[in-house]
């Protein structure tokens, strides 16, 4: 895996240094108040929000975020996840919107 946010030597950072060294005199720097709120934690419900409103499976951000079971994830994020009220409409939508092919709405009307 490549990883985006390295150390000077190319390992993985370390959470706790990078908090102390480098995100919370940036906060104090930038005025904002320290706390979870803010933190670095902060950061990981933002990604897998991002993810989850584009699109991504449960079980591939799971992945992403180093969980082992994908129904812990479900369960911490699944307030972030878009309602699927509003997916549901859209796909009925597109499909409705879409030019007229052999394998639409109209293929299974021809049976009846």
């Amino acid at each position: 895996t490549t990883l985006i946010f390295r150390s000077s030597e190319g390992h993985a950072l370390n959470r706790n240094k990078f908090n102390d060294r480098q995100w919370r005199p940036a906060l104090r720097a930038a005025g904002v108040a320290e706390g979870r709120d803010n933190g670095m934690h902060a950061l990981r419900h933002f990604y897998a929000s991002v993810l989850l409103d584009a699109g991504e499976s449960i079980k591939a951000l799971s992945e992403y975020l180093g969980h082992h079971d994908p129904g812990f994830t479900l369960r911490t994020y699944t307030h972030l996840m878009p309602s699927s009220e509003t997916r549901t409409r859209a796909a009925v939508d597109a499909v409705w919107a879409a030019p007229v092919t052999d394998d639409g709405p109209e293929t299974a009307q021809k049976g009846l």
